[in-house]
């Protein structure tokens, strides 16, 4: 028989304060924000049996082009962790100072992703056009001086993940963006990914209906 999940799925469980037992921190149980104005609490599964079952379960791919990526694969652009970034949403995306930007191709992002993620694709970044450079730095609150050059002081802060470790999407994002001009110290990497996300049980979203069979 076949079900129709409907957009923007909570894929963890919802959860009450004095019923959580599996928290983000000692001091964290969770977090609500808002994703396309509906929403969501960011928590982890409670199921402390939970096991990855589907694809992020796998643990080798091909090398190349999936291979494990460094730690700290820019000079001077910060990888965080899931706790920084719980931070980031909680206090930049939320509140409009920051972006959140899932860097995988449309079709994945729509399928699953962090809560609070806009899709800004890889390839977007890599188009050499300066009308599409202008269009994506003024989206993201950059000025288009006279003379072509940005002014970048009231630009958003980006930060950037893909699906795992070994997805150098986010890391060719950053260094394309960088190469654009985009400033270093508003950048910030989340080397984990979906993969690491999902791994320690926290909270996803889907942004279309999808049909699964059961």
């Amino acid at each position: 028989m076949k079900r129709v999940v409907g957009a923007i799925i909570i894929l963890s469980a919802a959860l009450f304060a004095d019923n959580v037992l599996v928290k983000i921190t000692k001091d964290i149980p969770y977090i609500d924000i808002k994703d396309s104005g509906v929403n969501v609490r960011i928590s982890r599964i409670q199921d402390t049996a939970n096991k990855l079952t589907d694809d992020f379960a796998k643990t080798s791919r091909l090398c190349p082009p999936h291979c494990i990526q460094k730690i700290k694969p820019i000079e001077g652009v910060k990888t965080i962790s899931e706790i920084e970034l719980i931070d980031f949403i909680k206090n930049k995306v939320y509140k409009k100072k920051g972006i959140l930007a899932d860097a995988r191709i449309k079709e994945m992002f729509l399928y699953e992703t962090i809560p609070g993620a806009i899709n800004i694709p890889f390839t977007i970044t890599q188009v050499k056009s300066k009308k599409v450079t202008d269009s994506l730095f003024k989206a993201l609150g950059a000025k288009v001086k006279d003379d072509g050059s940005y002014d970048f002081s009231n630009a958003k802060e980006l930060a950037v993940f893909c699906n795992g470790v070994w997805c150098g999407s986010s890391v060719k994002f950053i260094k394309n963006m960088i190469a654009k001009g985009y400033p270093k110290e508003k950048l910030y990497y989340y080397r984990g990914g979906l993969q690491s996300w999902r791994l320690l049980g926290l909270t996803t979203v889907v942004h279309k209906s999808v049909k699964a069979e059961k």
